[in-house]
């Protein structure tokens, strides 16, 4: 599949080549969904067989409090165009990272210390004018794949995640074999934990420093089997561990996977317990943003 063009006046600085890289070579800012192939989205588009589309996106966050600190601007305008006439425009403005928006990250959004994907070194490659490099304007095809779902609480016979027992690989693992699915190289996994139940019962999931989530011992079962992108309702689990300072989010410079932050899959989730099926059509097309690190997203599963 072929990446997009950076923009001529931010040429990257040389790579050093490594992981999941090596496949799709060093100046690959593709990532992960170079494993989302004709064949795969053929087959994604073959999983509609009742028409039914599903919104995976959170209301835009504009209504400040503690499980969102920094609420998005929305401004209304009127325009008079003649008597009796006229039309609505707005301003919207926001920071679409954390935990209230529902968001995917590029490429360049997060790295370790071996650098960001592909080994390039955050101190060349950003700057106040943008990203050089691993921008999200390279994924202006949009993900388009075949979208399977993991239901931890019904696994646990439980509500929702707790922070005592954060979601760990075997949990992914356990979760396929029971409903009776395989994640594929290229796939978009969606991992329902109960975010909304949490919130109906405990404090707002983003509001505290100790949260349930995703143990940082799924990066194995990413790296198994190989998916293009993660979407979830509860991130990484806080705290983090020292060894590892990015949780699960490490999946972005080590493995290349586009991770879409803050699902609301509640929806989703109804649908697929009543239907007895948890593999659909997932589509995520992010704004293209030149050099940006991410953008907001209204992912769509569709069965």
């Amino acid at each position: 599949m072929t990446t997009g063009a950076a923009p001529a006046s931010r040429e990257p600085a040389p790579a050093r080549q490594r992981g999941p890289a090596a496949d799709w070579g060093p100046d690959d800012q593709y990532g992960a969904l170079n494993l989302v192939t004709p064949k795969k989205i053929r087959r994604a588009m073959s999983l509609v067989t009742i028409g039914q589309p599903v919104c995976l996106s959170r209301p835009f966050p504009t209504t400040p409090g503690r499980g969102n600190p920094l609420p998005a601007q929305h401004y209304m305008m009127r325009l008079e165009k003649g008597p009796g006439t006229g039309a609505a425009a707005d301003y919207i403005g926001g920071v679409f990272h954390g935990t209230s928006c529902t968001h995917v990250d590029a490429l360049c959004h997060m790295w370790n210390s071996e650098g960001m994907w592909n080994g390039r070194d955050p101190d060349t490659e950003l700057d106040f004018a943008g990203t050089r490099w691993g921008g999200i304007e390279h994924w202006r095809t949009g993900i388009i794949t075949r979208g399977v779902l993991l239901d931890i609480p019904a696994l646990r016979d439980a509500r929702y995640v707790t922070p005592d027992e954060p979601v760990r690989a075997a949990d992914l693992q356990a979760a396929a074999t029971r409903q009776g699915v395989a994640a594929e190289p290229g796939d978009a996994l969606v991992v329902y934990s109960g975010r909304d139940a949490w919130d109906a019962e405990n404090p707002p999931w983003g509001s505290s420093s100790r949260r349930p989530g995703l143990d940082p011992s799924c990066l194995d079962y990413l790296r198994q089997i190989r998916c293009a992108a993660l979407a979830w309702d509860m991130m990484d689990a806080l705290p983090v561990q020292p060894d590892q300072p990015l949780g699960v989010h490490g999946a972005i410079p080590e493995l290349g996977i586009a991770l879409i932050d803050n699902a609301e899959l509640a929806d989703l989730i109804a649908l697929c317990r009543a239907a007895g099926r948890y593999e659909f059509l997932f589509i995520v097309a992010p704004l293209v943003v030149l050099g940006g690190t991410g953008s907001p997203v209204t992912p769509l599963a569709v069965l």
